[in-house]
């Protein structure tokens, strides 16, 4: 009877471990190519300097990827899309080159802060660049200028310059 009772005490920690292992997800960004195409605008994304995006679709195993996060996010905000999306990410203006972005610097692009109205040269109009602190968009900002947002602060109705 004591067996019987120690197995049942083993079962739930089973079906725990399983559970916990299912819903561990870690996002991983995808390598941009030397040949890959921004999604919104058609150019190839390596050719031009600054931070490049993309987006994770629940149900596709496509990647969308995007020559700026400024068009990432030009595609992210569209209501059709917006419900669509897993997660999206950034490269970290603060630890890659500007002119070359690194893949491995991506980072989630919800828990990065952003600077926006920068004099730093970017595609696709002024840039939506990320950063992986405060701290450190908070020092591109004065050396560069604009100002710090966090993902929700950027809208459709900013990147058009209505606000």
């Amino acid at each position: 009877m004591k067996k019987y009772y120690a197995l049942l005490l083993l079962v739930p920690l089973l079906f725990g471990c399983n559970k916990s292992e299912a819903t561990d997800h870690v996002h991983k960004a995808e390598m941009i190519h030397e040949h890959d195409r921004c999604h919104l605008c058609g150019m190839v994304i390596t050719k031009y300097p600054g931070p490049k995006g993309q987006v994770h679709l629940k149900a596709e195993k496509t990647v969308p990827k995007f020559c700026s996060s400024r068009d990432m996010f030009n595609f992210a905000l569209q209501p059709e899309n917006k419900r669509q999306i897993d997660y999206m990410m950034v490269h970290d203006a603060g630890t890659t080159d500007w002119d070359q972005p690194d893949d491995g610097a991506f980072i989630d692009a919800q828990s990065a802060f952003y600077v926006y109205g920068t004099t730093k040269k970017a595609v696709m109009g002024p840039a939506v660049a990320p950063f992986s602190t405060k701290a450190a968009a908070e020092a591109f900002a004065k050396e560069y200028g604009g100002r710090v947002l966090r993902f929700d602060d950027i809208t459709l109705e900013l990147l058009a310059g209505d606000k």
